[in-house]
């Protein structure tokens, strides 16, 4: 008997398969499972219902839940939500920032102008808007 081999002492080459990528269902998808699983009345209908599609009792639980909420007649959108600002307090809120902005800016100022005075004093020179 014969051994398939790369050529590496013996080591076999082995493949490894891709990762699946994660089912998405979509909401028109959802509300006919759960429609369909409704509908089942005899035993073992919904076992192979589920089995048929390939789906676990958990989605069905989930997808229940989600259409008594209403969130499966209009699917949710993924992502961030939109924030409801009208233009005009987004327009106060880019000046507040701004005026923040100025404000720290002046202090800055003032407190490097208070820092060249202390200096002038101690180094014995007048501060220029002292002497005028």
């Amino acid at each position: 008997m014969e051994s398939v081999s790369n050529g590496t002492n013996g080591v076999h080459d082995v493949q490894v398969s891709a990762k699946v990528p994660r089912r998405r269902f979509t909401a028109v998808y959802k509300l006919k499972i759960v429609r369909e699983a409704d509908g089942c009345s005899k035993p073992g209908e919904l076992g192979a219902l589920l089995r048929r599609e390939g789906l676990y009792s958990s989605h069905l639980v989930t997808w229940r839940r989600a259409r008594e909420r209403g969130e499966l007649i209009t699917a949710p959108k993924r992502g961030r939500k939109p924030n409801p600002v009208d233009p005009s307090a987004k327009r106060v809120a880019e000046l507040e920032r701004e005026n923040a902005r100025l404000t720290a800016r002046a202090e800055r100022a003032e407190a490097l102008v208070d820092l060249q005075k202390k200096v002038a004093s101690l180094l014995g020179r007048p501060f220029p808007s002292e002497e005028s």
